[in-house]
């Protein structure tokens, strides 16, 4: 079967170049969003330049140019967008361009962490991007537009390294941090792992209008078990300090807002078990079982680097 014309709207970005990467690597035709407001962003031009010599197309358009925009999904059958978390109601411009065009037989908005739509109840001020991306799911469904969400839980490399711990992304050399007991399972994904499975799913009938959610079973952790790998990895020991859920949520009172924000997320995440305390419906699918060909990084593998 041809493989599907893929473009791919932030392929610069955390997620995005790895979106990119298994596109070309799955063999589709790969288009990039080349912004001509990229300005002298040097890294980006050259990770542009990189994709270009492996074999993908750049795309110049903005956002911000609606028939720029429509032309360069006209050449595609599949949009992937991965604009960062502060741009998501920027993809509204991108619906508008997509129902104009009339041709993309699959649209993958930017996600790529907790479903949303379990996330109505969650805490201020970190609810917002949980709104906006139901706020955007709810245009791609009025406007019929053939999607597939992917929820990819915790980025490994933001969550696990350092593990869990706030603040910082490396591993800490004599304490930790413990919500509540440690207890509570999380699940944990390679980046590049989400995106191998993102391009797995565009051409999935089985994924179509369905939620994807990265499950590997392997990496289905407490935070108790994700510590124990490090100290056996390291075979260094580390005192565990632990945090009571209402000295937790006391605490965030006094954090400016890009503290609460982050803290809302770990409350949901490592003390409530938002990401593991549901059955997946008919709505949704389980990455794992309809790719079992995929091998995902497991965390001891992943955290070896960091030694």
């Amino acid at each position: 079967m041809e493989k599907s014309k893929v473009l791919v709207v932030g392929g610069t970005g955390f997620i995005g170049r790895r979106i990119v990467a298994a596109s070309l690597a799955q063999g589709h035709p790969t288009f990039v969003l080349m912004r001509p407001d990229i300005g002298l962003n040097v890294d980006k031009v050259q990770m542009l330049l990189s994709f270009k010599a492996q074999g993908a197309r750049l795309v110049e358009a903005s956002l911000d140019d609606h028939a720029g925009l429509v032309a360069a999904v006209r050449q595609v059958d599949v949009v992937v967008s991965a604009v960062s978390g502060t741009h998501l109601l920027i993809q509204h411009k991108l619906v508008e361009a997509i129902k104009e065009a009339g041709n993309v037989k699959r649209f993958i908005p930017s996600e790529f962490g907790t479903d949303p739509a379990r996330m109505g109840h969650a805490l201020e001020p970190g609810r917002a991007t949980f709104d906006q991306k139901m706020e955007l799911r709810r245009a791609i469904e009025a406007a019929s537009i053939p999607h597939t969400y992917i929820s990819a839980n915790c980025s490994a490399a933001k969550f696990c390294p350092n593990l869990a711990q706030m603040g910082t992304l490396l591993p800490p050399k004599d304490k930790v941090r413990v919500y509540g007991d440690g207890n509570v399972k999380v699940i944990f994904v390679d980046e590049n792992d989400v995106g191998t499975y993102t391009i797995k799913s565009l051409d999935d009938p089985r994924a179509l209008n369905k939620t994807i959610y990265l499950r590997p079973p392997e990496n289905i952790l407490t935070q108790n078990e994700l510590i124990a790998k490090w100290e056996k990895l390291s075979g260094n020991v580390l005192e565990k300090i632990y945090i009571p859920v209402d000295e937790f949520l006391a605490s965030m009172k006094d954090m400016d807002f890009g503290a609460q924000f982050a803290m809302g997320h770990f409350y949901h995440f490592f003390y409530e078990g938002c990401l593991t305390n549901f059955d997946i419906g008919e709505d949704g699918a389980e990455a794992n079982l309809l790719y079992p060909d995929v091998e995902c990084t497991r965390m001891d593998e992943y955290m070896k680097i960091y030694l």
